[in-house]
């Protein structure tokens, strides 16, 4: 949630920059995603269920640590996603105020977020010069 409060109250802010635009909170819910994947599941307590159907994806999603490691892995893409927004409104000069819905959309329901920060950029955003972040969106 740091990160989110961070992204939508203080964006250019030097400690969100180097909490959250340097990706440090991100790989450390990576970090905590690949234990909760090593401790629980290369070891004798995995659970039934997998990916290749939706049947088994629910079945996978039954055991608790199945879900706390689901829950971590939206959390870091989502974040991920919402950090991207944040320095493409930047660097776009999207107003802070169109960004904000966006980013609780993202942190939210996730693609949604996307598709609305998608047709924001697009109608307020200038074209970026620096293509490094740029997604064809």
């Amino acid at each position: 949630m740091v990160g989110w409060v961070l992204l939508v109250v203080a964006p250019r802010w030097s400690g969100t920059r180097r909490l959250v635009h340097s990706g440090v909170l991100p790989l450390l819910l990576a970090l905590g995603y690949a234990l909760l994947i090593g401790f629980h599941y290369l070891s004798a307590q995995a659970s039934e269920g997998g990916f290749a159907s939706l049947a088994e994806v629910a079945k996978l999603f039954h055991d608790p640590w199945a879900l706390l490691a689901g829950w971590v892995h939206y959390l870091c893409f989502d974040l991920c996603l919402g950090i991207w927004e944040s320095l493409d409104a930047q660097r776009r000069g999207v107003a802070h105020w169109l960004l904000v819905p966006c980013l609780l959309l993202t942190f939210l329901l996730g693609p949604v977020g996307l598709l609305v920060y998608s047709i924001v950029r697009r109608l307020r955003g200038r074209h970026a010069t620096d293509s490094a972040l740029s997604l064809p969106l």
